[in-house]
């Protein structure tokens, strides 16, 4: 719906009212407009946090920014764009470009939400057994005073206890459990950063030797018997050969 350039990692989430951008903690981000916003005689542009006025932009382009935000913001005249630096959580909330004039017209609105880098997750191993062949694990993934816990395979996971998985575009940051590459990975993220912790799965159930039934033969002695045969026969052959060669020029 918007169009939005970020300094840092952002995710930017449209809706009927407004964009709703996730920032990471410490990083930049510019709003912009996508408005075409030429101002008429007296009328007056604005870039407000929760009511409050950043700046101030007069038909004759005079900037005027509010002294907590200097420093802080830098305005583009060319298209009305509001560069926010440095961002903290305590900066979350709405931002709102408007006219004023004769009346007050909203130009575009953002919910900017500052998120911290989410912390690396642990995942333990509750039991692992294996059945048929098959490795079956349970395992919890822990992060941020949360977990999951999952029963998983060589191929998939499914969550057996913890807390359920909410929408992506929720400001909770999530734990999710799944197979990939042969490991195990317990991932930790929210919207503008992720963590994460695997173990391998052939470490956590070891293939054990299978001993042959009773009175079977395996395929490796099979092979000792098939080669001894085979030089035996070699030995008396030549032995043969030998003996009748002495008899010949006897």
């Amino acid at each position: 719906m918007s169009l939005l350039l970020g300094f840092g990692l952002l995710t930017c989430i449209a809706s009927s009212e407004s964009s709703s951008v996730f920032v990471l903690k410490g990083q930049d981000v510019r709003l912009d407009v996508q408005e075409n916003v030429k101002l008429k005689e007296l009328e007056l542009f604005k870039w407000t946090f929760r009511s409050e006025n950043i700046l101030r932009c007069s038909d004759t382009l005079l900037v005027k920014v509010s002294p907590e935000y200097n420093n802080r913001v830098e305005f583009y005249q060319g298209n009305f764009s509001l560069l926010l630096k440095n961002l903290q959580q305590n900066d979350s909330g709405p931002y709102t470009a408007v006219v004023n004039g004769d009346k007050e017209k909203t130009i575009i609105a953002y919910q900017l939400i500052v998120q911290e880098r989410v912390e690396p997750p642990v995942l333990t191993v509750d039991s692992n057994s294996t059945i048929n062949a098959t490795c079956n694990v349970t395992v919890t993934c822990r992060g941020q005073k949360t977990s999951v816990t999952s029963s998983c395979n060589s191929s998939t996971c499914s969550q057996v206890g913890g807390e359920s998985r909410v929408a992506e575009t929720s400001t909770v940051p999530l734990l999710s459990v799944y197979v990939a590459g042969g490991s195990i990975i317990c991932n930790h993220s929210n919207q503008v950063s992720w963590a994460n912790d695997t173990k391998e799965i052939v470490e956590l159930c070891p293939m054990k030797s299978v001993s042959p039934p009773a009175g079977s033969m395996s395929v490796c002695m099979l092979k000792i018997i098939l080669v001894s045969v085979g030089l035996v026969i070699m030995i008396s052959a030549v032995i043969t050969v030998h003996i009748r060669d002495r008899f010949h020029y006897g």
